[in-house]
């Protein structure tokens, strides 16, 4: 019989003290019991000494201090787990929002996971085929990799958010792949999208969504994510599934945790951000990996509205410095009118010359990356001489280039949004563009490479 305390002394929004507990611990689980009878719950987030402070998840509207009885459950937030659980959606806590069946679990885990030994992490080498070219062709994504996208206001990061979800897939697994999407602080009219695309293509059967509103409490963003990588990871290391987690948005969540932040009056970081963002951010990105001897793996892919376009906003400078790169998406690209408006330049990812040459993608692969690289980042260099000193100014070697980054723009970034091209497609794509040049120019890629794969001139 769990003991009940009627000593709640001071109520402050959704904060709660509660005096003369016994044996309570960090982040163990609550309930409220109301005069009515309405139980809410809660989630301590200090304990000093006989005090413990209670964040209550649906809000201390209502609440009398007086007649409140509280119950603390001696375990944390817990995830029922199953495979009935693939084709569902559930709210931030795990709760179902889709009026499906209650899931009957496997087992109850623990949403803040175990954390992983460094030494049993395998190194991620395999190729995920996401049917973007800017991803697949130039910043590739790997398995077990952590790969954020940069975005910012007004951008199509939930679009492509989506497409990369139906898309995803390691070659010659396609039956034991599983995406896991979390969105935190989203709109009624975001969740609405990402739950009807889903259903409308089919991607549903194999994904897990988890969708927790703006009108939600904080403390339920904060668990959202968790909930999220704790699905994924029975999914990959249970079941030997290749799971790939969306996390959008986390600037979201960071707002949340910054909420909470002040409701707690702790010292204030950068930006009103608490000290321990980089901590809270690496417990949720550092859930990624592969483990030896296991088949399964998780690939992050987390997503974030930048403030203000600023990368130097304590949450993507973080992001950054945790994770294996990122996907950066251009608001000029975005005006231009090309999707998925992908900066390849200043983009990275840390792990790509892992995941691809024989036997992973092609031969090809890394000469062509390079060569399509430098050519860009030279026509981009000639249109901004060009803005100074005219047209005129150029060479015809400049102009060509200038041309060049145009194409590349508008047929090797751009697609369309159900467009999905295999790693092949991409790969051609890209001879073809670098066939606009004359060869003494592809410098970065080997002959025996220019020999078997550069199409004629007049054949591009």
């Amino acid at each position: 019989m769990l003991k009940e305390y009627r000593t709640v002394v001071e109520v402050a929004g959704p904060l709660m003290l509660v005096e003369h507990v016994e044996g309570v611990k960090y982040n163990e689980l609550t309930e409220i019991e109301m005069p009515g009878g309405d139980i809410r719950r809660g989630q301590v987030l200090e304990v000093d000494g006989d005090k413990a402070l209670v964040q209550i998840f649906e809000g201390s509207t209502g609440l009398n201090i007086k007649s409140a009885r509280v119950r603390f459950l001696g375990k944390s937030i817990e995830l029922p787990v199953s495979l009935d659980m693939l084709g569902r959606v559930f709210s931030g806590l795990g709760q179902s929002r889709d009026n499906g069946p209650r899931i009957i679990p496997d087992k109850r885990l623990d949403i803040n996971g175990s954390p992983i030994n460094p030494y049993a992490r395998d190194y991620p080498s395999e190729f995920i085929q996401t049917g973007i070219s800017a991803i697949d062709g130039m910043n590739t994504m790997v398995r077990g990799q952590k790969l954020p996208i940069f975005s910012s206001a007004g951008l199509p990061h939930s679009r492509l958010a989506a497409q990369i979800a139906r898309q995803a897939k390691v070659l010659g697994t396609e039956s034991r792949f599983a995406v896991v999407f979390a969105a935190m602080g989203i709109t009624f009219e975001e969740a609405d999208f990402f739950i009807s695309d889903f259903r409308r293509t089919g991607a549903i059967e194999r994904a897990i969504l988890f969708i927790n509103l703006a009108n939600d409490p904080a403390i339920e963003r904060i668990a959202t994510p968790r909930m999220a990588l704790t699905a994924a990871e029975y999914l990959a290391f249970e079941h030997g599934m290749h799971v790939l987690v969306i996390l959008t948005d986390i600037t979201n969540y960071a707002e949340a945790l910054r909420e909470i932040s002040a409701a707690r009056k702790e010292v204030p970081g950068r930006r009103g951000y608490p000290g321990y963002l980089y901590t809270d951010l690496a417990t949720l990105y550092e859930r990624a990996g592969r483990i030896e001897g296991r088949e399964g793996s998780i690939t992050q892919l987390p997503i974030l509205t930048m403030p203000e376009n600023d990368k130097t906003h304590p949450i993507p400078d973080l992001t950054g410095y945790i994770t294996e790169g990122q996907i950066i998406l251009s608001q000029e690209l975005h005006r231009k009118g090309i999707y998925p408006p992908i900066d390849v330049l200043p983009s990275l990812s840390r792990l790509k010359d892992k995941g691809i040459g024989a036997g992973k993608t092609r031969e090809d692969h890394s000469d062509t990356m390079n060569q399509l690289y430098a050519a860009y980042a030279r026509g981009k260099e000639a249109k901004e001489l060009a803005a100074i000193l005219g047209d005129a100014a150029l060479s015809e070697s400049d102009r060509l280039f200038s041309r060049f980054a145009d194409v590349f723009e508008n047929r090797y970034i751009c697609q369309g949004e159900e467009e999905d091209r295999s790693i092949e497609e991409t790969l051609n794509l890209g001879w073809e563009l670098l066939a606009m040049l004359p060869r003494a120019e592809l410098k970065r890629v080997r002959d025996e490479y220019l020999d078997k794969y550069l199409p004629s001139r007049e054949e591009a």
